[in-house]
C-alpha cells in the first residue's frame, strides 16, 4: 500500500511572482487556481486566506514576493453521516486525498436500505480516527456490485479539480469485465447514446431520441469457453454505461441480474474499475493507480496488465 502519513494539513503556499498581472486576490484565486465562487466565499468566511501570515482584503491585490496561504483545514460537519467501522482496503492516502479499494456489494453512499453500511459510512469513521472533520466526498461512483478504486476528496478544492478533470477527459477510468461468449471484434468503440428505460428507475437502455452520449472503448484480452475478459475505458460517465453497452453488442456481463441473468460464483456483475490515471492538484504530477479484482487468476492474468 503506497501511503503517506496523513498530517491533517491542507495548505497551498505561493509566492506572488511580476508575472502575477491581476487585479484583486479573488481574481488570482479563481483565475490561478481555479477556485470556485462558493469555495472562495467559504475560504473568506473562515479566515483561511491570508497575506505573508496575516489577514487580508481579497478585493485587493498585493506585491511581488508576498506570501499567500489558503487553509482548506476549516472543519464541516458531517452528522448526516453515520460513522461506522470498516476494514478498508487503502491503496493510497495523502494530505488532500484516499483512494479505497471498494469490494463488490458495498454501495458508496448511504441510502434507506444501507444507512450505515455504506463506503461513506466507513470513511466516516476513518476521518474521525485521524482528526478530519470534513464533509464525506466520493469523486467517482460505482454501483453496488461493481468493485474496485474509489477516490475520496478530503477537501472541496480536491473534489472541484479532479471533476473539472474529469469533464475535461482528463481523469481516465478503466474497468475489467467477464462478458458472456467470445467475441468477433476484438477492440472497438461503443457510441451509443443512453437515457432511462420507461416504467423504470433503475434501468438504463439505447435511447437515440432521448438518451445523452455514452462512450465505451473495449479490448478483449482473453477468452474462455463461453466468456471474455474485457478491458473497458471510459469516455464517458454514464449509469450503468458498460453494462448497458455490453448487452447492446450482445455481450451481457456474467453475472448482471439486471441486463442478463445471476451467477452464482459472482456477487453480481463481473465488474471492477481497475485503473485511475488523473493529475494530482497539489503535485501536477500525473499518477495512475491499479488493482485486479477478486475474480481474475492472479496466475493467470494477461501480462498487458
Amino acid at each position: 500500500m503506497n501511503t503517506i502519513k496523513p498530517m491533517n494539513s491542507m495548505q497551498i503556499k505561493y509566492t506572488f511572482s511580476k508575472q502575477d498581472n491581476y487585479q484583486s486576490l479573488n481574481e488570482l484565486l479563481k483565475v490561478k487556481f481555479q477556485i470556485s465562487t462558493n469555495l472562495l466565499s467559504k475560504l473568506i468566511n473562515s479566515n483561511s486566506i491570508t497575506i505573508n501570515n496575516s489577514n487580508c482584503d481579497t478585493r485587493k491585490m498585493y506585491p511581488q514576493n508576498s506570501l499567500l496561504n489558503i487553509s482548506f483545514n476549516y472543519e464541516e460537519n458531517s452528522d448526516n453521516i453515520v460513522a461506522t467501522k470498516m476494514d478498508l482496503n487503502i491503496i493510497y492516502e495523502d494530505e488532500w486525498l484516499i483512494i479505497v479499494n471498494k469490494p463488490s456489494g458495498i454501495p458508496i453512499h448511504p441510502s434507506r436500505l444501507h444507512y450505515s453500511d455504506s463506503l461513506s459510512n466507513g470513511i466516516k469513521f476513518y476521518f474521525e480516527s485521524i482528526g478530519l472533520k470534513k464533509k464525506i466526498r466520493p469523486v467517482n461512483r460505482l454501483d453496488l456490485y461493481t468493485s474496485g478504486l474509489v477516490i475520496f476528496a478530503k477537501c472541496e478544492y480536491i473534489q472541484e479539480c479532479l471533476i473539472r478533470q474529469m469533464k475535461k477527459h482528463i481523469f481516465k477510468k478503466s474497468y475489467l469485465a467477464l462478458a458472456s461468449d467470445r467475441f468477433e471484434k476484438f477492440d472497438e468503440i461503443i457510441n451509443k447514446p443512453i437515457g432511462r428505460k420507461e416504467g423504470s428507475i433503475i434501468e438504463r437502455c439505447i435511447d437515440y431520441n432521448n438518451g445523452k452520449q455514452a462512450i465505451t472503448h473495449y479490448r478483449v484480452l482473453k477468452e474462455y469457453n463461453d466468456c471474455s475478459l474485457i478491458l473497458c475505458t471510459i469516455q464517458t460517465g454514464r449509469t450503468h454505461q458498460i453494462r448497458v453497452h455490453m448487452n447492446s453488442i450482445g455481450h451481457p456481463l456474467i453475472g448482471d441480474s439486471l441486463y442478463f441473468k445471476a451467477n452464482p460464483n459472482f456477487k453480481g456483475q463481473a465488474l471492477h474499475c481497475y485503473k485511475l490515471t488523473f493529475i494530482h492538484p497539489i503535485t501536477n504530477n500525473l499518477i495512475t493507480f491499479k488493482t485486479l479484482p477478486l475474480w481474475i487468476n492472479f496466475t493467470e492474468s494477461p501480462q498487458s496488465l
